[in-house]
């Protein structure tokens, strides 16, 4: 069975999110691409089907299973198209969070995310709680932005910091921030600062023994739609998100937000690059 590893949202090796990408041959039972996902240690690995209908996509944490996760939806369309397995267009993906669209053109791969939801303001009384998990006080916290849990596939808390310098100076309790994620029912807290014609963010999700991760497609999907509700977002403008400078990978994901007959939908985009490849005797 064919194993790769691959580079998300970079178009260099060493940047961007590690994923491990594996090209199923039959079919695995999930206890099997559980052991592989924690053999590999990455924070996903994508087992990848190619059927009919289109492509079925699971994914693995070193912990469990999880519905979605965008570079490592990125990093298996890359692949396939670097393969000649699929060529540029249109593609369906199956995933356990619904059917997704992908399109790929040239070296970028652009999926939708699964429709945005708002779930709710943290409660107020949760704030000081959530900020000092990461060395901050409330005092960091931009007076017109509240931490909020949304969802393009996978819930996050959106956690709004004042600026840059404020966003690498937290340095997170992992106890704590687990618990967090598991009261309220998130994969993670996604932190983040308006910088100039971009986002800057964090990602941190200890829960799924992911400390912190350098791309998440659908953590900036979510904030996408947080900042869309708010107004610092317009349909069909680009938008770019740099994430993983704390872990000395920087990624560049871009989203596209569209609002048609009272849907709102948005859509991740980036590339990945082929950092390693091997086989694997299962």
């Amino acid at each position: 069975m064919r194993v790769y590893v691959m580079d998300a949202f970079s178009d260099h090796i060493f940047g961007g999110n590690q994923a491990g990408v594996v090209l199923a041959d039959r079919t695995l039972e999930p206890k099997v691409m559980q052991q592989v996902a924690a053999e590999l240690k990455h924070s996903e690995t994508v087992f990848v089907h190619q059927e009919a209908e289109g492509i079925r996509l699971r994914y693995f944490t070193p912990a469990g299973e999880v519905d979605l996760c965008g570079h490592a939806t990125v990093s298996a369309f890359a692949l396939l198209r670097k393969l000649g397995k699929i060529g540029d267009g249109a593609h369906k993906a199956h995933t356990p969070a619904g059917e997704l669209e992908i399109e790929v053109s040239g070296g970028t791969v652009w999926m939708d995310m699964a429709p945005p939801k708002a779930l709710g303001i943290l409660p107020e009384e949760n704030w000081a709680e959530l900020y000092g998990a990461y060395g901050l006080t409330l005092e960091d916290r931009p007076a017109e932005l509240q931490p909020e849990i949304v969802s393009t596939g996978l819930a996050d808390i959106m956690m709004p910091v004042k600026d840059h310098d404020t966003l690498m100076r937290a340095v997170q309790d992992e106890k704590t921030v687990t618990e967090i994620s598991k009261r309220f029912e998130v994969t993670g807290v996604h932190m983040f600062c308006p910088g100039e014609n971009c986002v800057y963010c964090s990602n941190f999700a200890p829960l799924y023994d992911i400390p912190e991760e350098c791309a998440t497609g659908t953590s900036n999907g979510a904030l996408t739609y947080y900042l869309y509700e708010r107004g610092l977002v317009r349909p069909e403008e680009e938008n770019l998100f740099l994430q993983g400078e704390h872990m000395s990978r920087p990624s560049r994901i871009y989203s596209r937000l569209t609002h048609k007959d009272g849907t709102v939908m948005v859509r991740v985009g980036g590339q990945a690059v082929m950092s390693l490849a091997g086989e694997m005797d299962l």
